[in-house]
């Protein structure tokens, strides 16, 4: 079973980073500028440019439970690089290299722990709007349909089923939350927030991407029901920036598998949230501690989309 922080403090790890057996949960590195620490990452500040760590740390149902998964920071960082890598034609990204030989020196005391986990970034300024685009009706989408026959208020047609494909893609933004949960907005909401110039650049580019995304996973066999974006603002444009069509942002479904009205096998952390919603937790925090089944099973899970999709 994985340990708490406060069992890896005990141990008095010579390391500059707090670790969990196979799991990092919190960074600490002393020479470098910690400026944030999100659901996930934890982001330092190095001048010209930011070190976006990516922890085993879980969100789920926007609450951080206590428990990382194992090596989820190294698949997050290799996923979210094969897809920048993949639509870069579309929108320039914030990856700068993931090659830790190429940080600066600095960094390489710790090249341990950064190694295959971290992305050297420009620096650009996040906007306050997440893209969510959806293919597929599912999750909170399949729960608000069922009762308004609508999704993020967009009215669809009567009698689609549960994981059934839309007649196209739909954009729907939601407001970032430091803590607790996003909130799902109108476009219109998006355009009072970014500009509406702004944000009709991020709706399109959102739908180019999963377009593209799409068009190549069900090459692989895999759906992608619906996924988030998130963009930052560099030279007055657009760029993409934290993570890209990760098991994290994401959800990955086999086509082998696939039948609408029913809910759907993920490769992605559907499985702790379907463990979450047997317990009686209010989603807020704390969470609640994660059977090592359920770790262990979302760790394999992780593994094998980045396997299945970059192989």
């Amino acid at each position: 079973m994985a340990k708490t922080n406060n069992e890896a403090n005990a141990n008095s790890m010579t390391r500059d980073v707090v670790m969990t057996t196979d799991v990092v949960l919190n960074t600490e590195f002393p020479e470098l500028h910690l400026i944030k620490r999100g659901k996930v990452r934890d982001i330092y500040d190095l001048g010209q440019y930011l070190l976006l760590v990516a922890s085993d740390r879980l969100s789920a149902f926007d609450v951080v439970l206590p428990d990382g998964i194992p090596h989820k920071g190294e698949v997050l960082t290799a996923i979210s690089a094969f897809w920048f890598s993949h639509v870069e034609k579309i929108v320039e990204n914030h990856i700068v290299t993931t090659d830790i030989n190429d940080f600066p020196d600095v960094c390489q005391k710790y090249r341990e722990i950064l190694g295959k986990r971290t992305m050297l970034v420009k620096k650009a300024r996040p906007l306050e709007v997440e893209c969510i685009v959806r293919g597929y009706l599912s999750g909170s989408a399949w729960k608000e349909y069922k009762r308004d026959g609508t999704v993020c208020a967009i009215k669809l047609p009567g009698g689609l089923k549960e994981s059934e494909r839309l007649p196209e893609p739909i954009f729907t933004p939601s407001t970032k939350a430091e803590k607790g949960h996003d909130v799902n907005i109108s476009f219109d909401e998006a355009v009072s927030i970014v500009g509406r110039d702004i944000a009709g650049k991020i709706k399109d580019l959102s739908l180019a991407i999963y377009d593209k995304a799409v068009d190549y996973a069900l090459g692989k066999g895999i759906i992608i029901a619906d996924t988030k974006f998130e963009f930052g603002i560099l030279n007055g444009q657009p760029i993409l920036i934290d993570e890209l069509l990760t098991p994290d942002s994401s959800r990955f479904w086999p086509l082998n598998d696939y039948e609408a009205g029913r809910a759907q096998e993920s490769f992605d952390k559907q499985i702790v949230r379907d463990y979450l919603l047997t317990l009686d937790w209010n989603m807020d925090y704390p969470g609640p501690s994660l059977p090592w089944e359920i770790i262990s099973k979302t760790s394999l899970r992780y593994k094998e989309i980045l396997e299945i999709l970059t192989c």
